[in-house]
């Protein structure tokens, strides 16, 4: 009885030893009622789910709070040219702060500079590699004698040197002042967590694995980092989402467990592969699981909810869709539109909003709206089937899809040239891309294209974007893994030109972003009655006090907060929604005022200030890209993607060319109809006529067609792809047999060979 009160006493008190006797012989035995380690004494909670979360502090690492990376003094940052000498300030944070301390870190790197026998004057890309990791990280116990000017003579000191990037690091821990610390952020970036790998979970989290060593090694991503202790056998639960959906699905069908086991997981495992396999049959396989819900496109995002759907198998139900294959490569659409198919033959109504050829084809009901766009659009022009719609007169999609209207191939491409020169991204690792060399003709229009999830934002956003705005404008996004970049220095700028709103708020609208509104309130300021009363050129601002109507603030709309309901906007009374006070609508010129002039279309506002060549010349480059039809005061938060990304050209062709700018759309023609492609490509060739080089990531065959050069990944997404299956004008990349892109682009381009 005592001995077993001892055994309860120690079962209560965890890990310390019980010790038991027999006879002569005495025996230790460790008993505990937790999970516990004989080896390090470590004990650990009974797992539940909430620890295998990166958003509970159960599971989270405790350095990262589970997001995975940290900031740190990127050297990127640090060294932002490295062209310069040390002489010349190659390390930029020692060259900002006062006088006495810029001098200090000169006389620092002179010593370092002469102890190790290196010149200041040399380039820092020449300086020994050996000899940067000293400057940036230290000299370790190797001591260095420093020479300073103290109290008017010189004095010498013998110390080991502690290195530009953990001096950075101690200054911003220690220092009290907020300027010295915000001066400080500037070189700081998002960096993985040491402690975690960028994991988010606690090491003994991440040590509960699935699968054995064999199965484990098919699907295991290489680390960039070397192993700190031998790997456990298995995938741990970040392991498994940092697989595609394909190689996740792949890896649960391959998964050997135990009768036991198959007791517990079989119903689980049935439940996720089911999941895996509506996410592949709407075309995501590509897509990770661990995948950022902000890197996703609107039609991925569409695409993941459809998905969810599929597995509810519910009935009578109408789901509505938008543009569900925006990002989606030809050879997938087919897979999405069986998904959509298969809804509608369980009982339910799909309703979606599409301007891709095949998506319309296939529809059982169309409804057809026009005949133009804003203003000059709102009718129903056609709807019935396929064969009624085409047989419209007054249907422009009808007549696209009948071949009277096309896209015309170029007459003559661009081709590369020795003088123009190339951009050239060599060594490209990152995500999935196995190490290529891409080569981008300047002054010419280049497509990047592939099947979905090949690698084409990763070249062109994550590595050559990101390279060429930190080279250019010294930007904190670090770009992905590459070797170098060569040609950037034929390039003065870089501007991506894509579909997110020109504004925020009401208060933007085409005219203040195109800087027309400023001429235009500078033209009403200049008349007689404005400058008999005094009104400057702000009277004429909706956004400051003095001509706009204060019971709305320049709204013209009035919020009503209805608690449990949305907020209700009621046209303003005082005002009647024209957003300024009676006084300065007195002020007219040609009989309008201020308010008439903003509620115009562009076409009206073009032979309106015919006489005033800014303003005309504005009005007419938003006509040429197709939005004649929009109100200069028009809301921007009420544009559509496309129009405000045309707006955007429309501002890029107002502006002086120099023929060295480089411009990055991705996907321009989402949303965009037939004809609204014809008018962006347009725009596009405008702005390559001035010599300018555009990179285009693109699925629309269109697009393509036209294009000079291509740059086709693939051949497969995820880990399939992330290879140049193909590169060279369009004719080219379509006689290629590995190419899927090659394989549709020969039937526009070789129809009789294709057929």
């Amino acid at each position: 009885r005592e001995e077993g009160e001892v055994s309860r006493s120690a079962l209560q008190s965890g890990p310390p030893p019980h010790v038991g006797g027999y006879g002569e012989q005495w025996t230790e035995t460790l008993y505990s009622n937790r999970l516990y380690s004989p080896a390090t004494g470590r004990t650990f909670d009974p797992l539940t789910p909430k620890h295998f979360s990166f958003k509970s502090p159960l599971g989270a690492c405790p350095v990262c709070h589970g997001l995975g990376q940290k900031m740190v003094f990127d050297e990127g940052l640090i060294v932002p040219d490295p062209e310069k000498s040390l002489e010349q300030g190659a390390i930029l944070p020692w060259r900002r702060g006062g006088k006495r301390m810029v001098v200090y870190y000169k006389s620092t790197l002179r010593a370092i500079a002469q102890h190790y026998g290196q010149s200041l004057e040399a380039p820092y890309r020449s300086l020994p590699d050996h000899f940067k990791r000293v400057l940036l990280r230290g000299s370790g116990p190797e001591p260095i004698e420093f020479h300073f000017w103290r109290a008017g003579k010189m004095s010498s000191v013998t110390r080991p040197f502690e290195g530009v990037v953990p001096n950075l690091e101690r200054l911003y821990q220690e220092s009290e002042s907020e300027f010295t610390k915000s001066r400080l952020k500037a070189f700081l970036s998002p960096w993985p967590c040491d402690a975690c790998d960028g994991r988010r979970l606690k090491p003994e989290i991440l040590a509960v694995t699935l699968g054995d060593e064999t199965l484990a090694a098919k699907f295991r991503t290489p680390s960039s980092r070397p192993e700190k202790r031998k790997p456990i056998p298995g995938l741990s639960i970040m392991d498994i989402c940092a697989l595609s959906i394909e190689e996740a699905d792949e890896f649960f069908a391959k998964l050997k467990l135990t009768d036991f086991q198959q007791k517990i997981a079989a119903e689980i495992i049935k439940e996720v592969r089911s999941r895996l396999i509506f996410l592949g049959n709407v075309g995501l396989g590509y897509l990770t699981l661990d995948r950022e819900s902000g890197t996703l496109s609107g039609g991925e995002a569409q695409r993941i909810r459809l998905a969810t759907q599929i597995g509810a198998g519910l009935v009578g139900v109408l789901y509505i869709l938008d543009e569900p294959s925006i990002g989606l490569h030809q050879r997938d659409n087919g897979k999405l539109l069986e998904t959509l198919e298969g809804l509608r033959d369980l009982g339910n109504s799909v309703l979606v909003v599409e301007h891709d050829e095949e998506t319309i084809r296939r529809a059982d009901y169309i409804i057809d709206l026009g005949p133009g766009a804003g203003v000059h659009g709102g009718e129903v022009v056609a709807a019935g089937t396929l064969s009624e719609v085409l047989q419209h007169p007054r249907s422009l999609t009808a007549r696209y899809l009948r071949g009277e209207l096309s896209i015309p191939l170029p007459k003559k491409r661009i081709k590369p040239s020795r003088d123009s020169g190339w951009l050239e991204i060599l060594g490209a690792r990152e995500n999935n891309l196995q190490n290529i060399d891409a080569r981008i003709p300047l002054g010419s229009l280049t497509c990047v294209t592939g099947v979905s999830g090949s690698g084409k934002s990763t070249l062109v956003d994550d590595i050559l974007r990101r390279a060429l705005v930190r080279k250019l404008y010294g930007s904190k996004e670090r770009p992905g893994a590459h070797r170098e970049i060569n040609g950037f220095e034929h390039l003065d700028k870089v501007i991506v030109i894509d579909q997110t709103p020109i504004g925020r708020t009401p208060r933007s609208n085409p005219a203040t972003y195109t800087g027309m509104f400023n001429a235009i309130r500078d033209l009403f300021a200049k008349l007689p009655a404005a400058k008999i009363r005094g009104y400057d050129a702000g009277r004429f601002s909706f956004n400051v006090k003095g001509g706009r109507c204060e019971k709305c603030q320049g709204d013209g709309l009035i919020k009503i907060e209805m608690h449990f309901l949305p907020a209700l906007y009621v046209s303003c009374e005082a005002c009647n929604g024209k957003r300024y006070n009676r006084e300065t609508l007195e002020i007219t010129y040609k009989g309008m005022n201020i308010a008439d002039v903003l509620a115009m279309t562009v076409d009206e506002a073009m032979n309106f200030f015919r006489a005033v060549p800014q303003l005309n010349e504005a009005c007419r480059m938003l006509a040429e890209v197709g939005l004649g039809y929009i109100r200069l005061g028009q809301q921007a938060t009420t544009l559509s993607g496309g129009e405000a990304q045309r707006i955007k050209l429309a501002a890029e062709l107002s502006r002086k060319a120099t023929g060295h700018t480089l411009y990055i759309l991705d996907e321009p023609t989402t949303g965009l109809h037939f004809h609204d492609v014809a008018k962006l490509l347009e725009v596009l060739f405008k702005l390559r006529a001035s010599g300018n080089t555009l990179i285009v990531i693109e699925h629309n065959l269109d697009v393509i067609k036209t294009s000079d050069w291509i740059v086709d990944l693939g051949p497969e997404g995820g880990g399939g792809g992330g290879r140049i299956v193909a590169e060279g004008p369009p004719e080219e990349v379509a006689r290629c047999d590995a190419s899927y892109t090659g394989r549709f682009l020969r039937r526009i381009l070789f129809p009789s060979a294709a057929s």
